[in-house]
């Protein structure tokens, strides 16, 4: 079974910036690492090679600092990575993105199965494992939270609803974004390390997948940001210091003398 795993980079919640003339945000000297939520697929891509043999693809599109992300995949027990790079991919909404990596997922080939995080937590849409399937044309369950059967043509997984569960049978080669309830990623073993150390990445330029301009990066991204406001703060708070039994009933008297300015006693 041939697997294909599209993965970001993000950067670490703490560390989120944008820039305010393009809206878009800001990676340049911004620590990043590999979406939490694409590890589960990753786990589960590698779990499904130790069971039906194959190999693992892991894809992604960044900067050319982007290939940690990559080698860290390969540590987990991934087969080979491959960055999607260039300059003119920069900006690129979820669908410019999503075009991008289908047409490097066609020029890969042949694949059985691609897997992909339910989100990202930097972006947070969700939009571009569908989209991925929209542009290859292949069926798609997202939310999958448990892969039941594997057959040479079809493949039955169960689906996270709100109502419960789906259970979904879907023709092969098909898309799934899965959930945390999937797997629980397993930790880079020091084999692995020495293996991702010495692999080569490969680079897909927009030259290579041969991609129109127009549908690439921020000029190909029909989705625009306007503006960004960051929200204020609009309640203050008062902090009460109580030193001694003196400063206790103090603060006691003034937090009651509050709430009934409030009403709320």
């Amino acid at each position: 079974m041939n697997i294909i795993i599209p993965i970001k980079q993000v950067p670490e919640t703490s560390n989120v910036k944008m820039d305010k003339e393009t809206g878009t945000m800001i990676r340049d000297g911004v620590v990043s690492v590999i979406n939490p939520l694409d590890l589960y697929a990753i786990e589960a891509g590698i779990q499904l090679k130790e069971q039906f043999g194959g190999k693992v693809t892991v894809l992604t599109m960044g900067p050319q600092a982007a290939t940690k992300a990559l080698k860290e995949a390969i540590a987990m027990g991934c087969d080979e990575g491959i960055l999607v790079s260039d300059r003119k991919f920069a900006g690129a909404d979820t669908w410019a993105t999503s075009y991008t990596l289908s047409e490097a997922i066609k020029h890969i080939g042949e694949y059985d199965l691609v897997l992909a995080g339910e989100r990202a937590t930097d972006g947070d849409t969700g939009q571009v494992g569908p989209g991925i399937a929209a542009w290859l044309d292949i069926p798609l369950a997202t939310y999958v939270s448990k892969i039941d059967e594997v057959t040479s043509n079809n493949i039955t997984v169960e689906r996270l609803v709100e109502e419960g569960y789906q259970i979904l049978e879907l023709p092969l080669p098909a898309l799934l974004t899965v959930v945390k309830e999937i797997s629980n990623p397993r930790l880079p073993t020091l084999r692995g390390k020495k293996k991702a150390r010495v692999s080569e990445v490969p680079i897909m330029s927009a030259a290579d997948l041969q991609l129109d301009d127009a549908r690439i990066g921020l000029k190909g991204s029909p989705t625009k940001v306007v503006k960004i406001g960051y929200p204020k703060v609009t309640r203050g708070g008062k902090i009460v210091t109580a030193v001694g039994e003196e400063g206790t009933n103090e603060a006691v008297e003034g937090l009651i003398k509050f709430l009934e300015s409030k009403e709320l006693i």
